[in-house]
């Protein structure tokens, strides 16, 4: 299993994180994204016109990327865990360029091209009451 119970939650209440990718000279790019977690542990990312952006052919040159997915911990309620800090889901690992029938987001934003993230190593903070301090660990084979 790539994600835990905390972590699975956490990322199905959320609707943006951010791709960082590195260009072929070695210039980083970050990217707000839309996202879905497949039931197999990998990151759908879409939106309009993927094909054309520059973070789908930095992936095509590096396959290596982060996904971060993170906000503020609430101050009062069940998912008070630190409160006042932040909180989230850091997903390193291999992503892929692929056109697929389903892309993530809202039908009339999204185009079949994609970007699939398969997680190699996940770190995650302030989400999950019994690990209050986060955990990190492999999950995946790099490739």
């Amino acid at each position: 299993m790539v994600f835990n119970d905390a972590e699975r939650r956490y990322l199905a209440g959320q609707l943006l994180g951010r791709l960082a990718t590195v260009g072929r000279a070695g210039a980083p790019q970050v990217r707000p994204l839309g996202f879905r977690v497949n039931d197999d542990g990998t990151i759908d990312l879409g939106g309009p016109w993927v094909a054309r952006t520059q973070r789908y052919r930095n992936v095509q040159e590096n396959p290596r990327v982060s996904f971060v997915v993170d906000d503020m911990t609430p101050a009062e309620g069940p998912e008070a865990i630190k409160p006042g800090m932040g909180r989230g889901v850091e997903i390193r690992g291999r992503a892929e360029p692929l056109r697929v029938d389903d892309p993530p987001g809202h039908p009339s934003m999204a185009g079949n091209d994609i970007i699939r993230v398969h997680p190699t190593r996940v770190l995650s903070w302030h989400i999950d009451p019994e690990q209050p301090d986060g955990r990190s660990r492999d999950v995946g084979e790099a490739r």
